[in-house]
């Protein structure tokens, strides 16, 4: 029997990277060599001590329901997290634990839009974020924001974006797909515009805070705009810091006012996050943090190295980054030379004929590039280098 469907759900395309990362499990099953770039997922283990501190959790019975917005233990946790790395003060109810950032983030976006609202979004972006905003009914705006200006988005280009339907920005520093991160003078910048518009409340994505490298240090916009605290909401997680992706815990800090109203959206939604995940998440923010500085400086190795390789293949175009483990190539000259009509045809091609498996940059709203995901050994990227070479250089 068929069944009508919303027409919401119609709009929807599947992911991009849940794509390609299907059919490449799919060929792999088949027996071909495979070699996933596409999931952003790192590949080390989680730290033995948060498995320890879960399993001990589970032991003394703390498998049951906890307060919707995370246990108390979990959020101070957060709290002290950000004064001691961030210089942001918060209080435990102004934090909402989440099964992941990206519930964070939907969670934000249900709370906060309405039909007829505009939310501006920088391109490239992560898939998702579009995607939440047409879900809460509300229109995304995509402002294009190409390799000439590291991919990110200038105010000037942000002044010309706002009306007054503009409700939301969304950020992402640094940002996923491309590695860059917004300095401290861009910041100040962005945040005279939002000062000359005070109804638009503002998401800074920091998922990838601890995977940086740039010279300078790593500011948030609340770092350098502190006179936007009482609209700016502020999500982060232990996913990619702490090799944590499938233990799904995020979380958000902002306004009391907005945090409670996620806080609704959640509670009607799916609850409070697993108990014993929030466990281990305590101890990753509590515990030894000498992990991520070795798991940073291999990063970093594998950046240089890919970024290097990347730009020696023909057709193509890598810039160097501060951060993330995501590398965003300009792959339009390839297109052009080869007479592919997307990027989407492209990255099948190449997984058709190399086994290696990448992201459209269409995905993340830019066409004419690919995500290639270094978060994987360093001797897979090496394999993977040479097999692009061949198809690039042949």
């Amino acid at each position: 029997m068929t069944w009508p469907l919303s027409q919401r759900i119609h709009s929807f395309k599947p992911s991009a990277t849940v794509n390609i990362s299907t059919l490449a499990a799919q060929m792999q099953a088949e027996g071909k060599d495979i070699i996933n770039l596409a999931m952003g997922e790192p590949d080390f283990d989680t730290p033995s001590h948060i498995i320890d501190a879960a399993s001990k959790a589970m032991a003394a019975g703390q498998t049951r329901y906890t307060n919707v917005s995370g246990t108390l233990s979990l959020r101070q946790a957060i709290c002290d997290k950000y004064r001691r790395e961030n210089n942001l003060n918060y209080q435990a109810d102004q934090v909402l634990v989440s099964n992941g950032a990206k519930q964070s983030i939907y969670n934000l976006s249900v709370a906060l839009l309405e039909a007829g609202d505009q939310v501006i979004i920088p391109a490239p972006f992560w898939v998702s974020y579009s995607a939440m905003v047409t879900m809460a009914g509300a229109w995304p705006v995509i402002i294009t924001c190409d390799a000439s200006q590291a991919f990110k988005m200038s105010a000037k280009q942000l002044l010309k974006a706002i009306t007054p339907a503009t409700k939301l920005l969304m950020l992402n520093s640094p940002s996923n797909p491309s590695g860059h991160a917004y300095s401290r003078d861009e910041w100040v910048a962005i945040g005279e515009v939002l000062r000359l518009h005070p109804q638009v409340m503002v998401v800074s994505d920091d998922i990838y805070e601890h995977i940086y490298w740039g010279e300078a240090p790593l500011l948030n916009l609340l770092n350098v705009c502190p006179h936007l605290a009482d609209r700016c909401v502020l999500v982060n997680g232990v996913s990619k810091a702490y090799a944590m992706t499938g233990w799904r815990i995020g979380y958000a800090v902002g306004p009391k006012l907005i945090i409670d109203a996620m806080k609704k959206v959640q509670t009607e939604s799916s609850s409070c996050a697993s108990s014993i995940s929030q466990a281990g998440a305590q101890a990753a923010l509590n515990g030894p943090q000498d992990s991520l500085n070795t798991r940073l400086t291999a990063y970093k190795l594998r950046h240089d190295f890919v970024v290097a390789q990347l730009n020696a293949m023909s057709g193509l175009k890598a810039l160097a980054n501060q951060g993330t483990f995501y590398s965003f190539v300009n792959c339009t000259a390839a297109m052009a030379t080869r007479a592919y009509k997307d990027d989407i045809s492209l990255v099948e091609d190449i997984l058709k004929h190399t086994g290696v498996a990448l992201v459209p940059g269409s995905a993340f709203g830019l066409p004419g590039h690919f995500r290639l995901s270094y978060a994987t050994d360093l001797s897979l990227l090496q394999q993977a280098c040479q097999r692009l070479a061949v198809f690039f250089n042949h």
